[in-house]
């Protein structure tokens, strides 16, 4: 079996080019969508509103968010809860396919996390910095918190030093998927 990590920058097109990654070489784990699962599970939600002191449960994501806004250290303490759940997903993903040829795991904080050591390739997804905030923007995002978590991630130059594969993502679809397709080298 070969893994393949995929991982890159806020913003900077992972989902996107996971899913040209993976189509048709095999299933994708993406520990974006797995967050998103969590925060509809009632249990997560209720350690959320003990863990922050949450009043407002029906907006539990904005309330999280202005706590992060009031005090950064709120960031680390919910990568405490959420890390370790995804963790266990991404293991469970890993022994649900473990007879297919090629796993794709679509991680944002790979390298933050020290996780190399899990993959057999990693392709590091890169796009400026002016382009990715516009970007974040464009899908709803508030500029603040993409500057929390922006200083959250290792520059994309110590972040290249752990890749196999560097694929920049400033311009067009069809572009990135050229770039894509010229480093499947696996198949």
């Amino acid at each position: 079996m070969i893994k393949i990590g995929i991982t890159g920058s806020i913003a900077s097109g992972k989902t996107t080019a996971s899913k040209i990654l993976s189509n048709k070489q095999g299933p994708l784990f993406s520990a974006d969508r797995e967050v998103k699962k969590l925060y509809k599970n009632k249990n997560f939600q209720q350690i959320i509103i003990k863990s922050f002191d949450i009043k407002k449960k029906y907006n539990l994501k904005k309330s999280l968010k202005e706590k992060i806004f009031s005090n950064k250290i709120n960031i680390k303490k919910l990568e405490k809860i959420v890390h370790p759940l995804i963790r266990n997903k991404m293991g469970e993903f890993t022994k649900y396919n473990k007879s297919r040829k090629i796993l794709f795991y679509e991680i944002p904080l790979l390298i933050e996390s020290k996780l190399m050591k899990y993959f057999d390739v990693i392709v590091f997804i890169r796009a400026k910095k002016k382009i990715r905030l516009k970007r974040f923007k464009l899908k709803g995002g508030n500029e603040k918190l993409f500057h929390i978590m922006n200083k959250k991630q290792l520059s994309d130059f110590r972040k290249v030093k752990f890749c196999d594969h560097v694929v920049i993502n400033d311009k067009n679809l069809n572009i990135l998927k050229k770039n894509i397709l010229s480093i499947r080298t696996w198949t």
